[in-house]
């Protein structure tokens, strides 16, 4: 499975900035930018204790901080600060996936609506994320990591290349307590060459 990347080419210009071309289709899924109208179905998987106990969003999550997020993720930014939603062709939004920089790295962040698990759409939507990322940057290496109860995110990370390089604490409002997390990373060579 290849992704596409859509529009006339990689940049786009909107008053006089360069902007990336942010839209991936894949058999399945459209990954594209957020919009303030995503808020109530972003909100509801969201605050789901399922998923969010997976992650470090607040919890309860409120509409307020869901368009506060959604606001942010307005401004133009470079590959290492995109969020895409995931759309289903079938079911429209479904989860998103992301890249903030955190230490000089992006580090790739992910979620899923409980009701879509089991189905290969995040690995679909992680891949096709990761090999945009590495098309429009010159970066080497991605973090990312799991709670350390969620092999099923581990297991999509290991599937594209992801190595655990460690292990840390954080704190997890849903589960309101630290929590074991395992630090991964992904370099461009392993990548590639799990992808083929």
């Amino acid at each position: 499975m290849t992704a596409v990347f859509t529009g006339a080419s990689t940049l786009r210009y909107f008053s006089g900035r360069k902007t990336m071309d942010k839209t991936i289709q894949t058999p399945r899924l459209l990954l594209r930018q957020p919009k303030l109208s995503d808020a109530g179905w972003m909100r509801d998987g969201l605050s789901n204790f399922a998923v969010a106990s997976n992650m470090l969003v607040p919890h309860p999550l409120e509409i307020d901080q869901m368009l506060d997020w959604l606001q942010k993720g307005q401004v133009n930014t470079g590959a290492e600060e995109t969020a895409f939603c995931i759309e289903h062709q079938k079911d429209g939004g479904v989860g998103s996936v992301s890249f903030v920089k955190k230490n000089g790295n992006a580090q790739l962040g992910y979620w899923l609506d409980e009701r879509y698990w089991g189905r290969g759409i995040m690995s679909e939507a992680v891949k096709a994320a990761l090999q945009w990322y590495y098309a429009r940057t010159s970066a080497d290496i991605i973090t990312s990591g799991v709670l350390h109860f969620n092999m099923a995110s581990l297991a999509v990370q290991h599937k594209l290349g992801f190595v655990e390089i460690g292990r840390s604490e954080v704190y997890c409002p849903a589960r309101g307590a630290d929590i074991e997390h395992i630090d991964t990373e992904l370099t461009r060579d392993v990548f590639e060459a799990a992808i083929i």
